[in-house]
């Protein structure tokens, strides 16, 4: 069974530009959502769809089930979704033998910027770049489910600086 291992991370710098790819432009959606399961759709860069089913086993892994669809019935999940669409690019930044997927958010999200990082093993510990803030793994409310879903709230900003001026101070 597929399995996502991950970690998330707010940014506190841009320093992660210099070493990320292109990017990938991707807006996507939750069609279905329960406490512990979701499905998602998401287009990449206009040119292809993918259908992903994600079912949770703790804070950092989930079973996880991708698929290609056709483009059209991406665009028909879309108008269906629960929620709003997420837009965002997401950049491939390398650190230290992992793979950082750096997403930049916008629309109503323009500025939030988290990085995850997915590892093979629970027991992986990744180095982490001198770029990332506070992990935020555990708070629900920065998955992109709980994003497209309205649960970072309205004020997510000051949610965002808060977390970061903590993390700062300790």
């Amino acid at each position: 069974m597929p399995k996502e291992i991950e970690r998330k991370f707010l940014i506190d710098s841009d320093e992660w530009r210099k070493n990320a790819d292109g990017g990938k432009k991707m807006r996507q959606a939750i069609i279905l959502s329960e406490p512990d399961r979701s499905v998602r759709v998401r287009l990449i860069d206009g040119k292809r769809a993918r259908l992903t089913v994600k079912i949770d086993c703790d804070t950092f892994s989930r079973h996880e089930f991708e698929y290609e669809i056709p483009m059209s019935d991406a665009r028909e999940m879309l108008q269906l979704a629960n929620g709003s669409a997420i837009v965002k690019t997401r950049y491939e930044v390398p650190f230290k033998g992992f793979v950082w997927e750096v997403d930049v958010y916008e629309g109503a999200f323009a500025g939030l910027i988290v990085a995850e990082v997915e590892m093979k093993s629970e027991k992986d510990k990744p180095p982490l770049p001198p770029w990332v803030g506070i992990e935020v793994s555990d708070d629900r409310r920065f998955s992109n489910r709980a994003i497209a879903e309205g649960s970072l709230g309205k004020d997510w900003k000051q949610l965002v600086q808060d977390k970061l001026e903590r993390s700062a101070a300790v």
